[in-house]
């Protein structure tokens, strides 16, 4: 059976982990295990640990980083680490951020948070099941939470 991890922070104001969680539960039939820490920068580990301990076939990294500009440097030391895990361990970690700025309010930020986590959950199912349907979206504009940018023509 396929593990899926869900590493996850504290720090998040909104459970991303749970949302994810529950759109894998409802799309495929997979074994989840889950590995919560206090913030984005203890993420990288986190993935990496699911990888090589509990022999996680793919990881979700979701996380909150703050508007700050202190926040989204460890926004990018945290998305670094990530990348080098990946690398380290061949393996996809789906990175699910949603910085604090990206709504205006905390209701709209909660509905981006609940929405980016699941459609990238989606994007984790097509990855381990669905190879094709990511073929067929490539050049698309996707976008997970807000609106689809669409194709340009020319």
């Amino acid at each position: 059976m396929v593990t899926i991890g869900i590493a996850d922070t504290t720090f998040a104001r909104y459970d991303m982990g749970g949302a994810a969680i529950d759109e894998l539960r409802n799309n495929a039939s997979v074994k989840i295990e889950r590995y919560t820490v206090p913030g984005i920068k203890d993420l990288p580990v986190a993935c990496k640990k699911l990888i090589e301990e509990q022999g996680c076939d793919i990881v979700m990294a979701l996380g909150m980083p703050g508007a700050d500009p202190k926040d989204k440097i460890c926004a990018h030391e945290a998305s670094q680490g990530i990348i080098q895990a990946q690398l380290m361990t061949n393996t996809h970690v789906i990175e699910v951020f949603v910085h604090e700025d990206e709504a205006e309010d905390d209701k709209t930020l909660a509905w981006l948070m609940e929405q980016r986590s699941r459609e990238h959950a989606m994007n984790v199912v097509k990855l381990l099941f669905g190879k094709r349907d990511l073929e067929r979206e490539a050049g698309t504009g996707q976008r997970q939470g807000y609106k689809d940018a669409g194709q340009v023509g020319l």
